[in-house]
């Protein structure tokens, strides 16, 4: 079956296409059909076949296993059916592909076919197979499909290159377009850097074939599936910074400043741009740098400004542009700062032109298109920034010569009244709207005029047509704005008066229901859904996404506001007069307990700090003591050396006494122990005597005949002890004559001391003997008492180290009692704080009650989170988690 279907001459014809590509038709078809009945019939026709084919998945089973065969008659036409299958039952053929044992990987091998043309059939092939899953794309992924991809563009010449590259980024797109995990392995890869190359533009930009400009084309909108703001802010914010640390986005800034550079393209390249930098900080700072090369240089935000104003400008470009400041604004308070600068009287450069001036000129010229794109800009401008909409209160306009300039809002509010056309109405109360939300200060202003109001209460009230319903509805808002955010300093016109006005000239039901027109356009959904400005034609351009948050959260606040009494109003009041009371009892109480636990802190650090002392201190003790120790082991070997040199002092002396003469105490010591050894030498002789008595008569009781086995054992043991007393009493004999040596020894010791003792009148002993003898003496003497004096040096040293000890003791136990006095003053400002807690335990369980009426009168009441969120709520938080600890 599969071979029938790979013939030319089989049951399908293959058509080839220029801009659909691969076509399955029937047979023959008559002559009389139309080319569309025969395409109609065609697709019918090819799609009932694949169905029957895939009825039993073992067919593409199957045809997969065949795609491996090297054959090019097998391999290629079997890429063609694949590719005609997808077509005609995509989802059918996916879910097959899918569960087949490495099905995609055999597909991929497709890539690397040496044959370009089974490879550009295969870039085919995974186009029709990864579109719309997002399994399949992630396998793809997986299959090393990026580097074999980039690879091909860079051999084909990039932007260059032919109907391959355009394949091959149909193919990057599928895969990346909605797949975060895809464009996550995209980033990690490395492989937005490689995508630079592909934006270097030489000087001459002239003659760009179509093809090139399609490769482009798509390569700026796979930089755009990259930076989505679809695309999580994590993700979006992560490729951003890649973009620019690689050079991408220089890379297309210089596009962007470049000449000869195609309309379609350029468009293109202002909004990759504007996704590139939008909300992030880094890269709006570098795209404020870059400057137009013309003479002089002018900032390129000026230049786009001067092309969006600008009626003669497609109108696309327009929006591109207009899509380029609002990104460049988005999240950039110091962007906005900026822009509202050059329009204050200090900063404004009558040389130059900038940008303030160039969005005053398109919101006041002729052009309804451009007043809508500059009202909507310099909304922008204004965005949830507080500070630059009471700076552009400061704006003068001069009107014309002679008269006196007027503000910018008066100016706004005089087109309002002039009846212009519709998109430029449209756009100046969008202005208005989001400059004077949330700033009281700016409706103070808006009302001061007294024609804003009864204009205001004049178009709600009128029944207008459709195409002022619009109108009606955003003049409501304002209106209802004013009321919302009014701080009742004008007595004319404060909240309660203006709600009896409304309630008199146009009634609560009207003015809520032309309120509703708004989010009922059928435009209004269209524009919320993303924040790229995209019409069809310049009258649909009516909305901004950003305007369409701020109706939807002041839409429901605002209809409240009107419907409240004054009653009520005087009681929301009170509660929150009560709650201001309260939050700042609160406050007042953060503020001391952030004092206390300042000083807390403080005590801390005192503690840490005395407790470093304090080991310090010990450490030092610790060092004294070990040294104190040192100096008594010298002291001690000192000493040890002081006794062994008198010791041999003692024997020097004891040799010079043979020529001096003994002392008679050390005479008669030798003399008692003399008579001690002779004492004991007695004794011993008599002990010898009673053995050899002893041994005598058991010699005689041995001779004598044995009677009696019992004397004979008798005998036996007489025998052993008599050995035994034999070697007692050789070793006693060995004794005594140890003995008799050392008595005789002392004896001559004694004998030759005492003969030494007589003076010699012959001048026995020789003179140079004696001489040496003193000598040694002398020196003896000298070294004893050196020695003596180091003594009482050491001696010294120790007591004052042990004086030192002493008052490092006495310095830690004052460091004792600061530390436990410290101790206790921690303890008791944790009692305070106890205290304190319990206070606002108190506070709040009061401020719930008050919120539990609130409620219960139909107030919305915000959190105490939501009130003190620029209160630093994560700071307070830490500090209660202090406090708990």
């Amino acid at each position: 079956m599969l071979i029938a279907m790979n013939k030319p001459s089989g049951f399908f014809i293959r058509e080839e296409s220029s801009s659909s590509g691969q076509l399955w038709s029937d047979f023959s078809f008559k002559s009389s059909f139309t080319d569309e009945t025969i395409q109609k019939q065609a697709d019918d026709l090819g799609a009932q076949f694949t169905e029957t084919f895939i009825q039993d998945p073992e067919h593409v089973t199957l045809l997969l296993t065949v795609l491996e065969e090297f054959d090019f008659h097998v391999r290629w036409p079997g890429v063609k059916l694949l590719t005609a299958l997808l077509k005609n039952q995509g989802v059918q053929v996916q879910g097959i592909i899918l569960v087949s044992p490495m099905g995609v990987s055999r597909l991929m091998d497709l890539l690397a076919d040496s044959r370009e043309v089974i490879r550009n059939d295969g870039l085919l092939l995974l186009q029709q197979l990864t579109k719309g899953n997002a399994a399949i794309q992630k396998i793809v992924a997986f299959e090393n499909a990026f580097e074999r991809l980039l690879d091909i563009i860079t051999e084909e010449g990039s932007s260059d290159g032919g109907i391959v590259v355009e394949d091959c980024l149909l193919l990057l797109l599928n895969l990346l377009k909605n797949n975060s995990s895809n464009q996550n392995f995209f980033k990690e890869g490395s492989y937005i850097q490689r995508m630079k190359p592909w934006f270097e533009v030489g000087d001459d930009n002239s003659g760009w074939s179509a093809q090139k400009v399609t490769n482009l084309h798509l390569m700026l909108q796979l930089v755009r599936v990259m930076v989505s703001p679809v695309n999580s802010p994590g993700a979006t914010s992560s490729c951003q910074k890649s973009m620019f640390q690689c050079g991408l986005l220089q890379q297309l800034c210089t596009i962007l400043m470049a000449t000869g550079v195609p309309a379609d393209i350029l468009t293109e390249t202002i909004n990759t741009v504007s996704e590139v930098i939008r909300g992030s900080q880094v890269n709006q700072d570098y795209f404020a740098s870059v400057n137009a090369p013309s003479n002089p240089p002018r900032p390129a935000i000026v230049v786009l400004l001067m092309s969006m104003v600008n009626e003669r400008q497609p109108f696309v470009l327009r929006c591109a542009v207009l899509y380029c400041f609002q990104c460049f604004l988005s999240k950039n308070q110091k962007g906005q700062g900026e822009i509202v600068a050059t329009l204050l009287p200090s900063t404004i450069d009558a040389n130059s032109i900038s940008a303030g001036q160039l969005l005053c000129g398109g919101l006041f010229s002729a052009d309804s298109l451009s007043n809508w794109c500059a009202a909507v800009a310099l909304a922008h401008a204004l965005q949830d920034n507080l500070t630059q909409k009471e700076q552009l209160l400061r704006v003068q306009l001069a009107t014309s010569l002679g008269k006196p300039p007027v503000s910018l809002l008066q100016q706004c509010t005089n087109i309002l009244s002039q009846g212009s056309k519709v998109q430029t109405r449209v756009g100046l109360l969008m202005l208005l709207c989001t400059w004077i939300s949330n700033c009281p200060i700016a409706v103070t202003h808006f009302l001061h005029n007294q024609e804003n109001v009864p204009f205001l209460t004049a178009q709600i009230s009128e029944n207008l047509g459709e195409d002022e319903r619009l109108v009606q509805g955003l003049c409501a808002l304002l209106l209802g704005i004013c009321i919302y955010y009014n701080d009742n300093s004008l007595e004319n016109y404060t909240k309660e008066k203006l709600k009896q006005l409304i309630e008199k000239r146009i009634g609560k039901e009207n003015f809520v229901e032309k309120l509703g027109f708004i989010t009922k356009h059928e435009l209004y959904s269209r524009a919320a859904q993303k924040p790229q400005p995209v019409f069809p034609s310049p009258e649909q351009m009516l909305f901004d996404h950003e305007f369409t948050r701020l109706v939807k959260e002041l839409e429901g606040v605002i209809t409240k506001a009107v419907h409240k009494s004054s009653e009520e109003e005087k009681k929301e009041e009170e509660v929150k007069k009560t709650l201001e009371q309260h939050d700042n009892i609160v406050t007042q109480y953060k503020e001391l307990i952030r004092e206390q636990d300042a000083q807390i802190q403080e005590l801390k650090e005192q503690v840490a700090s005395m407790s470093s002392q304090n080991e310090q201190m010990q450490a030092t003790v610790t060092q004294q003591l070990s040294q104190i120790q040192q100096h008594k082991d010298q002291y001690n070997i000192l000493k040890l050396k002081l006794g062994k040199d008198n010791h041999s002092q003692s024997c020097s002396q004891g040799d010079g006494s043979q020529v001096n003469g003994l002392q008679t105490e050390e005479l008669t010591q030798l003399k008692e122990e003399v008579e001690e050894l002779r004492k004991q030498h007695a004794l011993l002789q008599t002990l010898l005597k009673d053995k050899d008595a002893l041994i005598d008569s058991l010699r005689l009781e041995a001779a004598q005949p044995v009677e009696g086995s019992a004397r004979g054992s008798e005998n036996t043991e007489l025998l052993k002890e008599l050995e035994v007393l034999r070697s007692q009493s050789q070793s006693q004999s060995v004794e005594i004559d140890q003995l008799k040596t050392e008595k005789q020894e002392l004896v001559r010791k004694a004998e030759a001391g005492s003969s030494d003792t007589v003076p010699s009148s012959a001048g026995s002993l020789d003179t140079a003997k004696l001489a040496e003898l003193e000598s040694r003496l002398t020196a003896q003497t000298t070294e004893t008492e050196r020695l003596k004096e180091e003594t009482k040096s050491l001696v010294k040293s120790r007591a004052d180290l042990e004086q030192q000890l002493a008052s490092a003791t006495s310095t830690v136990a004052i460091l004792q009692t600061e530390k436990s006095k410290l101790q206790t003053e921690v303890q008791e400002s944790k009692k305070e704080q106890d205290d304190l807690l319990m206070l606002l335990a108190d506070q709040d369980q009061k401020i719930h009650s008050l919120k539990q009426k609130l409620k219960d009168l139909g107030e919305t009441v915000e959190d105490e989170d939501d009130l003190d969120t620029r209160d630093q709520t994560d700071d307070d938080d830490e500090d209660e988690e202090d406090v708990e600890d």
